[in-house]
């Protein structure tokens, strides 16, 4: 059993090191096909912006299959899509292929999610998609920069080790996972049933949220070659060295956010670590002028991120944890468009600002970020205080979840059992 849930996790190791690793090949991308870092940027910005849009619409259109053939079929046409990048001609080619891999990702990874739930009796399904998930964490520490250094010399070697990372996994699930069980279809949801918390304004502040503090962080991570460009002088071990400490204290964020946010809930966390990366990015012009610096804003930064990053899911499921499922689905599809944006508003702020000054616009867009986080959640703070009637009695004045709200015909929230992990 732990094989198998560790089989899945190499398969988003492999879609998390893919969505992550070209940060660290901008540069070599850009000389091998005669275009800017900026534009070669775009990149992710293709992917990230084609997970988010095909992520809901493929779960709607798979939900009924073999969660096997599905995840075989994503393997597939992940890995023939990096192969595809790995040999592609031409920039626009490549572009083209960063779009097929995101088809096979976002079709891969809320599909082995799924998976693992059905692996494992229902008290051990927590742990078993904290396993499958976790492939996208080691990703951080360990597939980037090793992505980066495999590399270093030619950025075609590192999609040919995500290529080799997609073939594995599809061996392994191939040999491994033969009697997984099928979905249920009383479990299947629409894609209106998908969206439908969006109506909700606590779920929209929520969301809104999530895309714009993956929007800031990615602004400077997309184009860490430049921001760190003074640091390395272009030297892509000292690159390398930079993602691995950054990748590293990714997880020690994580993790650690995960802890702080249990006791001093996920709005205290949003502010005070959204403050502390806040104040990084805004110092970042004078932090990459040495390695020295360089480094210790390659902890911190991804250090308060993180512990963001663990904080607004958290904040999330906290409006109605029985809907769990779907209101991370719609955080995850909004973290993607963060992302896609980023590497356009990234692209802007260095032809604005400079390679030296764009991190600004990062800082920017966090303090936006946080004045979103103070708004939204100050309300949900008001509401939740319970309150004395007059008359003597405590009034409650919370809002009814999300689930209990009134609702059209086929908008409803409801998500039954686990197989709704799939969203």
């Amino acid at each position: 059993m732990r094989l198998r849930l560790i089989l899945l996790a190499l398969g988003t190791f492999a879609v998390g090191t893919d969505g992550m690793v070209i940060a660290g090949i901008l540069g070599l991308v850009a000389h091998d096909l005669d275009v800017s870092v900026a534009a070669a940027g775009q990149m992710i910005t293709v992917f990230a912006l084609s997970y988010a849009a095909l992520a809901p619409v493929l779960a709607t259109l798979t939900a009924k299959w073999p969660r096997r053939r599905t995840l075989l079929l994503a393997l597939t046409v992940f890995t023939l899509a990096n192969a595809l990048s790995a040999l592609a001609p031409d920039f626009g080619t490549l572009l083209l292929t960063r779009v097929l891999a995101a088809v096979g990702a976002a079709l891969y990874t809320p599909t082995a999610s799924a998976a693992a739930t059905a692996l494992v009796p229902p008290e051990r399904r927590g742990r078993a998609i904290a396993t499958v998930m976790g492939g996208m964490t080691v990703a951080t520490a360990v597939g980037v920069p090793l992505g980066t250094w495999i590399g270093r010399s030619d950025w075609r070697l590192t999609m040919w080790l995500v290529t080799a990372l997609g073939a594995a996994a599809f061996a392994g699930l191939a040999l491994m996972l033969r009697d997984l069980p099928a979905p249920a279809p009383a479990h299947t949801l629409s894609l209106r049933t998908r969206l439908a918390p969006l109506t909700d304004r606590r779920v929209l502040g929520a969301t809104a949220t999530t895309f714009l503090v993956f929007l800031a962080f990615q602004t400077v991570y997309i184009y860490y070659t430049v921001a760190s460009a003074p640091a390395t002088g272009g030297d892509q071990s000292r690159l390398t060295l930079l993602l691995l400490v950054s990748g590293v204290f990714s997880v020690v964020g994580s993790n650690v956010g995960g802890r702080v946010v249990d006791i001093w809930g996920p709005r205290a966390v949003m502010l005070s670590a959204g403050t502390v990366s806040a104040a990084v990015t805004l110092a970042l012009p004078w932090l990459m002028q040495s390695m020295t610096t360089a480094l210790i804003a390659s902890a911190l930064n991804p250090l308060a991120g993180w512990a963001v990053a663990v904080a607004l899911p958290a904040r999330l499921v906290s409006l109605d944890p029985p809907n769990a499922p779907l209101l991370l689905s719609l955080n995850s599809t909004a973290l993607y468009f963060g992302i896609a944006a980023a590497g356009a508003t990234g692209s802007a702020a260095i032809a604005v600002l400079g390679n030296r000054w764009f991190p600004f616009a990062s800082t920017a867009l966090t303090l936006l970020s946080l004045a979103m986080a103070h708004l939204t959640t100050r309300e949900s703070r008001v509401r939740a205080r319970p309150a004395t009637h007059p008359s003597g009695p405590r009034v409650d004045l919370r809002e009814p979840p999300i689930s209990t709200l009134r609702s059209t015909p086929g908008s409803r929230c409801e998500t039954p059992g686990g197989s709704s992990l799939e969203a």
